[in-house]
């Protein structure tokens, strides 16, 4: 075995441990959404998140990943492979079946993010029918202008990006790919389905509806706070050589990092707001840390990253408060506010905080330019897309669950069947 092959080798051992822990991330995400809603719907909310992987597994191999790093990076989509992985070779010699396999961990979560924000109420043959077309078209597409080289991302001179930012759009794991497009169909998807029964009274007051298990839904943060070291470093993709063993350990500290400054800076805001700190608050918190640092990671200091947590951290509860309160949209699980907002925010403090192209370091503020053209493109991506997703359903064959099963639980008439019993 030569130099290099044992060192392919274990880019592809990281890899492929890497995709494993951003694959845990799925009991994360249950455990948490399944926690802060009631316990009568607590087997449908688990189902989902398996649905969300097995459903996008199967289009992402078939069709996706072609749409996604298919042939003509310059355009809008790439060319479905119909289950055929010859076009694509790795510039870093790393198979493409490990490839493919890391990056359809990452599709699925972007479509469970939706899943939180529309609990309790949405029926689960249409929650199928949608978590089959975020995987499908609407995820791969935004997927091929950033990650599958195409314009968002392409930095040869003469590209659009290059002519008028001079740099091109940066997201290293995902706050804007995955997370705020997860958020922002996560707030559409709630909008058109409407607030659970009970939520605000005939005043438009916002009613609490706790959720039933705090101690499920913090394991399901440390779940996904520990499957995050996958989901970032892991982006590296190369674990061997100075180089990238130096890049991986920086990106688990800016990571871990934020993740401890969104968690704190909820807590003492929620202290100070409510005169308690707010445990539920604080767990999503500390999400809002890890998902404004995943587009930056890489490319902030250990002291950004603690600013990029606190930011996040900070807005996170005036986000839930304003969603909740002011625009009467029910998010149980505060999906729209710490993947949507917070991916929006990360990505555009990239642009101020990194140290090779950040405006605060005096390099101006084209990279902010680009960062945000690049999330404004995404995200509307998302939301029209997602619009006529759920717009098409609702008219067609009905979103919600008639008012009978909302009230007795999901579980038992939707699966015949109850988590607890």
């Amino acid at each position: 075995m030569t130099v290099q092959d044992l060192g392919i080798s274990i880019d592809t051992i990281w890899m492929l441990l890497a995709a494993m822990l951003v694959f845990f991330m799925q009991p994360g995400f249950a455990l948490c959404e399944a926690g802060f809603t009631r316990s009568k719907n607590t087997a449908n909310i688990l189902f989902k998140n398996f649905v969300d992987f097995m459903v996008g597994s199967l289009l992402f191999w078939f069709v996706g990943f072609g749409f996604m790093f298919g042939s003509d990076g310059q355009g809008f989509i790439g060319m479905p492979n119909f289950g055929d992985l010859s076009f694509y070779t790795n510039s870093a010699g790393l198979p493409t079946e490990g490839f493919l396999i890391f990056e359809t961990v990452f599709c699925a979560t972007s479509a469970t993010i939706v899943s939180g924000a529309m609990a309790e109420r949405t029926k689960f043959s249409m929650y199928c029918v949608y978590s089959f077309f975020i995987s499908l078209l609407i995820y791969p597409v935004e997927g091929h202008w950033t990650w599958g080289g195409g314009w968002l991302c392409n930095g040869e001179e003469g590209s659009f990006m290059m002519n008028t930012f001079g740099t091109v759009f940066h997201d290293f794991a995902g706050s804007a790919i995955v997370h705020s497009v997860g958020g922002v169909l996560a707030l559409i998807g709630a909008i058109i389905l409407g607030p659970r029964l009970g939520k605000y009274d005939k005043n438009g007051k916002s009613k609490a509806i706790p959720g039933h298990n705090l101690m499920a839904a913090a394991l399901g943060v440390l779940i996904l706070w520990f499957g995050w070291f996958g989901f970032n470093p892991g982006s590296q993709l190369a674990a061997s050589g100075a180089v990238n063993r130096e890049a991986i350990s920086h990106v688990f500290l800016t990571t871990n990092l934020a993740a401890v400054a969104g968690g704190i800076a909820t807590m003492l805001l929620s202290w100070v707001k409510y005169g308690k700190p707010s445990f539920s608050l604080m767990l999503n918190g500390v999400l809002a840390g890890l998902v404004g640092i995943t587009a930056g990671c890489d490319m902030v200091s250990p002291t950004g990253a603690v600013i990029i947590g606190l930011i996040c951290g900070i807005i996170l509860p005036y986000g839930i408060e304003f969603i909740d309160q002011k625009l009467h949209i029910d998010d149980p699980v505060g999906a729209s506010s710490v993947h949507g907002i917070c991916g929006i925010v990360g990505t555009l403090l990239t642009g101020l905080l990194s140290v090779s192209e950040g405006a605060f370091y005096g390099h101006g503020f084209g990279f902010l330019g680009a960062q945000f053209l690049g999330i404004v493109c995404i995200d509307l991506w998302a939301a029209v897309s997602g619009f006529i997703l759920f717009y098409t359903i609702k008219r067609v064959k009905g979103l919600r669950v008639d008012k009978r099963i909302e009230e007795e639980g999901l579980d038992i008439y939707e699966h015949g069947e109850s988590c607890y019993n």
